[in-house]
């Protein structure tokens, strides 16, 4: 989330490695704090970006992958929207355990950082949402991405404010614009912690 909460004593933006962001959310999962954590915080991210990919996803058929899925926050909106077929991926287990049921057709223990097991052309659209931030999901998962939905599909996301120039997001999103790779459908600050004074990059755009 953001560079200054610290969950447990452990500043997120100090996480190096992908076994300690697995703890960290492994524990944050005991008794329903991370979801009871995110009301508290007024964590609007997945509304938001639901919100944003509607427009540009007609299809409630489509299948969809939550990229870094957490405890079902994005499927969950998703799904009220009668989207009904998506796919979570995580690398924490036990917040992926807490998902209600009925939510994902499938979900994928996979560490975002490296290359996915998905074939090329696999998914109609990818969302990734509060996972691009400090000390957690890399810039080039989105090229990632790319390859993984089909031409014509969608991908979605925020990227925190605080990583976005310095952690070479913007950079990697004009990359794959430049390249022809991705068009631009929607990009603007979102709220996405509005009681930790948090904004996020919200992305939409159209994979070619």
């Amino acid at each position: 989330m953001a560079q200054k909460d610290i969950i447990h004593n452990v500043p997120l933006h100090t996480l190096k490695s992908t076994d300690e962001v697995r703890d960290v959310y492994d524990d944050w999962s005991r008794n329903d704090k991370y979801n009871q954590d995110m009301i508290d915080w007024e964590y609007s991210g997945p509304k938001e970006v639901v919100s944003a990919f509607i427009p540009h996803a007609h299809n409630r058929g489509m299948m969809i992958l939550d990229a870094g899925c957490g405890s079902g926050l994005v499927g969950q909106k998703l799904s009220e929207e009668g989207y009904n077929v998506i796919h979570g991926a995580d690398i924490a287990t036990k917040l992926m355990e807490s998902i209600p049921a009925g939510i994902y057709r499938e979900l994928h223990n996979i560490d975002l950082n490296k290359p996915l097991k998905f074939t090329d052309d696999f998914f109609d659209a990818v969302l990734c949402v509060g996972t691009f931030t400090f000390g957690h999901v890399k810039a080039r998962a989105l090229n990632e991405f790319t390859r993984i939905v089909k031409s014509g599909g969608v991908i979605g996301f925020t990227i925190n404010e605080g990583v976005f120039l310095d952690h070479g997001f913007k950079s990697e999103l004009d990359h794959l614009v430049i390249q022809k790779k991705i068009t631009q459908l929607d990009f603007y600050l979102s709220d996405y912690l509005s009681s930790k004074g948090v904004k996020a990059w919200l992305g939409i755009y159209r994979v070619n």
